[in-house]
């Protein structure tokens, strides 16, 4: 798969996240019509035509406005455009062409990227004529579309996508791929530097010191592992939420190509609201993974100590914690190598595969045991399982109503898969299909 960005910008209020809803296909972004609503970067996986692309939502971008949050979005957006390999710059038939969308358009001219220019909210053909005037932009020819609505989107997105190739299975290099990912200032680098026991890159305690990516080979024991892109930061920032954002972008981007996120957390702030959204997007897109709680040299501890962080960390982690956790200390070298044999053994389960009988002798008795129910009264009845796909394990669970088939009782069927066969690390996926 190629990992293609497409960044969203544009001035406030001109219908960004409506049209980033639209075009991933749920409501994700919170769609208000409060300018600078959507602080939070928003990003998503979408697919056109067979295409897949990462698509990112930056804030409204007001180009010279000296509004500390303003700033922060305008830096966000910088960093986006700097990122992406398509910029969709969206404006506003209604309010037509203003000076903030022309000063935008001077700052995309100068990057020369690709941008395709979208006049949003033109839901008729009546209203075509007020395309003329964006053509001053300099941006060649603007692509009229109702987010809200859905007018000439397709055509918008086969603009957007031209040079993207249709997924192909990429040649498949044998070699295992890790991302070591996480929050800035959490040790990524000096964890990269431990395991190449070499100084790759340059380790400061300012959050945004990393240069830009290359991926590493690491040598271990006779076997060649590949370290992606492992660069965390690249600039100082002004603002915090930027260093986070760049931060986040860069994850996505590694996550992609990775067979194993290692997912760092600091032993001294434990796991926090930004921790787990690091580990959703690996989860979400189907990427095993391991939790490495780094600093550990720094917590004071008796024998208890680790099982109980351990405990408090599973409970947060709940429907995550599947992930199995390492402590290590990147400053002292303490078990860093242990990550590599950890995802090693993940990378193993992920590839694993059951036998159609063995799945159907042991699930089958558990679905006995505890069969679905249905709030219509509908007697739902499992016949067959069988896993159809490794890495990411699917299940494919045929049935006479797979509709009806609730959250609670996937969940229960992903536990007792975990529980008989493990998966430790490893997101589970289950399909229910008509028999």
């Amino acid at each position: 798969m190629s990992h293609w960005l497409v960044a969203l910008v544009g001035r406030p209020n001109v219908g960004k996240s409506t049209l980033f809803n639209r075009i991933v296909g749920r409501r994700d972004a919170i769609v208000h019509d409060v300018p600078g609503v959507t602080r939070d970067r928003n990003y998503a996986e979408a697919e056109w035509a067979g295409k897949s692309f990462s698509l990112v939502d930056t804030g409204g971008y007001v180009p010279e406005s000296e509004d500390i949050m303003e700033a922060a979005i305008r830096e966000q957006a910088q960093i986006a455009i700097d990122e992406a390999d398509v910029v969709l710059f969206v404006v506003d038939a209604q309010t037509g062409l203003l000076p903030s969308d022309s000063e935008i358009a001077n700052i995309l001219r100068k990057k020369q990227k690709k941008v395709v220019l979208v006049v949003n909210k033109i839901d008729g053909e009546k209203k075509e004529s007020e395309l003329g005037d964006f053509y001053k932009l300099g941006l060649g020819e603007p692509y009229s579309a109702s987010a809200l609505v859905g007018r000439k989107t397709g055509d918008l997105l086969d603009a957007v996508t031209k040079d993207f190739e249709v997924n192909a299975d990429e040649k498949i290099d044998p070699r295992l791929k890790l991302a070591v990912i996480g929050k800035p200032n959490v040790g990524k680098s000096l964890f990269v530097n431990a395991l190449l026991q070499e100084d790759r890159h340059i380790v400061t305690n300012i959050p945004g010191t990393t240069r830009d990516p290359i991926d590493a080979i690491l040598k271990y024991y006779g076997e060649e592992i590949l370290l992606v892109d492992t660069a965390g930061l690249r600039r100082k920032s002004k603002v915090k939420e930027s260093v986070e954002f760049y931060s986040a972008i860069r994850a996505l981007k590694s996550i992609e190509r990775c067979d194993v996120a290692v997912i760092l957390i600091d032993a001294t702030q434990g796991l926090d609201h930004q921790d787990l959204r690091i580990i959703d997007n690996a989860t979400e897109r189907n990427r095993a993974a391991i939790i490495a709680v780094n600093k550990w040299d720094l917590i004071e501890k008796d024998d208890k100590t680790a099982r109980a962080f351990e405990k408090a960390l599973k409970e947060k982690l709940r429907i995550y914690d599947f992930i199995p956790i390492i402590f290590i200390s990147a400053l002292t070298k303490q078990r860093v190598y242990k990550v590599i044999e950890l995802a090693k053994q993940v990378d193993a389960e992920q590839n694993k595969r059951i036998s159609t009988s063995e799945l159907n002798d042991i699930l089958g008795a558990d679905i006995k045991t505890f069969p679905p129910r249905s709030k219509s009264g509908k007697e739902i009845k499992i016949k067959y399982i069988t896993q159809v796909k490794s890495k990411p394990p699917v299940f494919a669970f045929f049935c006479n109503e797979p509709k009806l088939i609730d959250d609670n009782y996937q969940r229960y069927l992903q536990n007792k898969i975990r529980e008989h066969f493990t998966f430790e690390g490893v997101p589970i996926l289950l399909s229910f299909k008509q028999k």
